[in-house]
């Protein structure tokens, strides 16, 4: 690997061990795709002899005997460790080279929720739960996997009185997750870290503040830091999430829109664009109470809003830092307009012998920055 950066291999049945040398000596790439509320993913790549036991290995992982490979990918970045992911292999492929002795082996593999997606325990009941409760009750489940819950309580706690209603889970877990989450315009996903081994798993609402990462240069001569960075704004995208409620003692039906901007999303451009249309919030609101709508109507309006959005290609020697989703970044040197602050939608590791960059995307809600400068 280049200097000052070590790439970490964890690989085992369902407690991960450093790969074996034979392992780290054919693999030659590794890509790994962290998105800031879907699944995120990763894919190795080996050069092996077609006698090497490692194609069965992995062969057997992706639907054999071994129900559980899970593997773990981390780097030590100038002495500092990053969990990149921790996941489990779904998928294996074997391409034969053009010599007849050598192939190349395929693993692809996602996050620790692809295992939270397997059993649908349909009808499990939760007798006097609020849906807080329901979710670290779920997650504890999974604690032998190194899965520590952060469940963040809404300001809509319902505890069911079971003498009128016992809650039970619809489909599998994770499903059944993301729909409580939904219920309250919160997100959920699994972040990796801060050790080899452990993992967040986090329910709460998506939060777009923070200390901004260090700034991302374009058109800066030796300040540049960044190879590729381009920008589209699409007003098509922004939408007015808008709750249609129907008042039972008046009999008038209220229109509430939702404005995009919350306390944990504030506005990171300046000028926002014209909102084109109205959007509903749910189809059916009937067996939603004001409130939840109106919370539902928050979670959706953040993401409707981001009009701006940035695509882009960095070296992470050049950076000095791993760029991470989820978080803050500031961009500098593309002219007015595009310069401040953006939060982080997706990073993709792209990782081989002597070579370590990244491909990111960026969104706001606006153009021109909110603030006057931005960290370099």
């Amino acid at each position: 690997m280049l200097k000052g950066i070590n790439l970490q291999l964890y690989v085992g049945p369902l407690v991960p061990i450093p790969a074996p040398r034979a392992v780290m000596d054919a693999l030659t790439d590794v890509e790994v795709t962290i998105k800031d509320v879907e699944q995120s993913g990763f894919q190795l790549s080996f050069t092996l002899s077609n006698d090497s036991p490692l194609h069965t290995l992995f062969l057997l992982a992706s639907g054999g005997p071994i129900p559980i490979l899970r593997v773990v990918i981390a780097v030590i970045f100038n002495g500092t460790p990053h969990v990149l992911i921790d996941g489990v292999v779904t998928n294996s492929q074997v391409s034969q080279s053009s010599d007849g002795r050598h192939s190349t082996l395929s693993v692809t593999g996602e996050d620790l929720s692809v295992l939270m997606d397997k059993i649908n325990f349909s009808g499990f009941p939760f007798p006097a739960l609020p849906a807080e409760g329901r979710v670290a009750l779920l997650l504890l489940k999974y604690a032998l996997l190194g899965i520590i819950p952060l469940v963040i309580p809404s300001i809509l706690i319902d505890v069911p009185i079971p003498i009128t209603r016992i809650p039970s889970q619809e489909g599998t877990d994770l499903a059944y997750i993301k729909a409580l989450a939904a219920d309250v315009g919160y997100v959920f996903y699994i972040d990796p870290g801060p050790v080899v081994g452990a993992n967040v798993a986090y329910w709460g609402p998506q939060i777009k503040v923070g200390v901004p990462q260090p700034a991302l240069n374009i058109n800066m001569d030796a300040h540049t830091n960044v190879e590729a960075l381009s920008f589209t704004f699409d007003t098509n995208l922004n939408a007015i999430p808008t709750v249609f409620w129907y008042e039972e003692k008046s009999k008038i039906p209220v229109v509430i829109p939702i404005p995009p901007i919350t306390p944990l999303n504030p506005p990171l451009g300046l000028i926002p664009p014209i909102p084109t249309r109205l959007a509903p919030v749910s189809d059916d609101l009937s067996k939603r109470s004001l409130l939840q709508a109106i919370m539902i109507g928050v979670g959706k309006a953040s993401q409707w809003a981001e009009a701006v959005t940035g695509r882009g290609e960095l070296d992470v020697v050049r950076y000095g830092h791993i760029l991470k989703a989820r978080q803050l970044v500031g961009v500098r040197g593309t002219g007015l307009a595009y310069d401040g602050l953006y939060y982080v939608k997706s990073v993709t590791h792209k990782i081989k012998r002597g070579e370590y960059k990244q491909s990111f995307e960026l969104s706001r809600n606006g153009l021109i920055s909110t603030v006057p400068r931005v960290a370099a």
